[in-house]
């Protein structure tokens, strides 16, 4: 499969993970409390770190825009130029998705400004934000911020796991912060209203950017470093002055939740969510997945290409600690796992506006405050 055929192969494992055929595992799935139901009919629901079913060729089956719309997501952040694409490629598949959202304008629209919010949910279509998580595609140049702005990329990182022009991610605990060209980016992008993503920096990089950063900072997707001590989970330190800069902290679906060789399920995914809470307190709060809307494809098939994709990411020096298990949480393996995350909440004695908040309505806000 080639790019022109939405293949995002270098994006993450969980990207990668989230391609795979549409022949999947059933997911036995609790029963869903009518209360939670009824909010996640009315909640605007945000997922800021996923993708649609992109493994198709245009036009997509129905079946795969059905399972879109099935899954009550109204929005998603959508990792565009992988880890490592170049400026052509990049704004090539930039162009193939909203060639997507052309073909099935019934089902998709890209996101550009917070109006784009309530227009998905009562369209009843997908909401797509476009976003990098590597910085290859911007070339170490600063003018290349506005041009992919002005293409609709409204969240971006300054890197991924390793180090950039403009900053060192988490693979890279000694590198430093931001450099002198990382320092300009971020007034670059305060002043473009392209939101800063956090999720793969390091500490001094964390630690630049909150300080410096005129608009609040996200980590769109992580976990908590106090649950399970991992690279990319945060530490209480880097969540409360997230928080105390009005940023929004999005917790993944990720392996890294448990320490290895467990496959984390729904009560170490509410540990890190509960977490955070306590930490930071219902304003800062979210969830981004880092997996598709199609759940993981347990097959053979499946765990042969989540096998060959993690062997891509090792040999490219781009890995963290733990890719060592399939990318999912059992029990959250549906399209409609924040659905099962909001039940989860309201069970444990969350209120349902808490509820609403985490479920979307935080990320809309900030996103809302940046984007001006």
């Amino acid at each position: 499969m080639n790019r022109r055929e939405f293949s995002l192969q270098f994006s993450s494992v969980a990207a990668a993970a989230s391609l795979a055929p549409l022949a999947r595992a059933a997911v036995n799935e609790a029963p869903i409390s009518d209360r939670a139901r009824t909010l996640y009919r009315r909640a605007l629901i945000l997922d800021c770190n996923c993708a649609p079913p992109l493994e198709n060729k245009l036009p997509l089956p129905q079946a795969d825009l059905d399972m879109v719309r099935e899954s009550g997501i109204n929005v998603i952040k959508l990792t565009l130029g992988g880890i490592n694409s170049n400026f052509a490629d990049t704004v090539a598949e930039i162009a193939d998705v909203q060639q997507l959202c052309e073909v099935h304008r019934a089902y998709f629209m890209q996101v550009r400004v917070p109006a784009d919010f309530a227009r998905s949910k009562e369209q009843r279509k997908l909401g797509i934000i476009f976003s990098f998580e590597s910085a290859e595609m911007l070339g170490g140049r600063l003018d290349a911020f506005e041009v992919f702005r002005d293409l609709g990329v409204r969240v971006m990182q300054l890197s991924y796991n390793r180090k950039s022009p403009f900053a060192a991610g988490v693979m890279e605990p000694g590198g430093g912060g931001l450099t002198e060209l990382g320092r300009d980016a971020v007034r670059e992008m305060n002043r473009l209203g392209i939101a800063i993503d956090l999720s793969h920096a390091n500490p001094a990089t964390t630690t630049d950017v909150l300080n410096l950063s005129a608009q609040p900072p996200v980590m769109t997707h992580a976990g908590c470093s106090v649950v399970h001590a991992h690279p990319r989970n945060k530490t209480d330190e880097q969540l409360r002055a997230l928080a105390a800069r009005g940023g929004v902290v999005g917790i993944y679906d990720l392996p890294y939740l448990t320490a290895s060789p467990h496959q984390p399920a729904v009560d170490d995914y509410m540990a890190h969510l509960e977490h955070a809470l306590k930490i930071v307190g219902e304003d800062h709060v979210g969830i981004g997945s880092d997996v598709g809307i199609a759940p993981f494809d347990t097959s053979a098939e499946g765990m042969a290409e989540f096998a060959k994709e993690t062997e891509e990411r090792h040999k490219a020096g781009l890995s963290a600690p733990e890719e060592d298990r399939p990318t999912y949480v059992v029990g959250l393996n549906t399209p409609n796992r924040i659905e099962i995350i909001a039940d989860q909440l309201l069970k444990r004695g969350y209120s349902s506006a808490l509820t609403e908040k985490v479920v979307g309505a935080n990320f809309v806000r900030v996103f809302t405050q940046i984007w001006g």
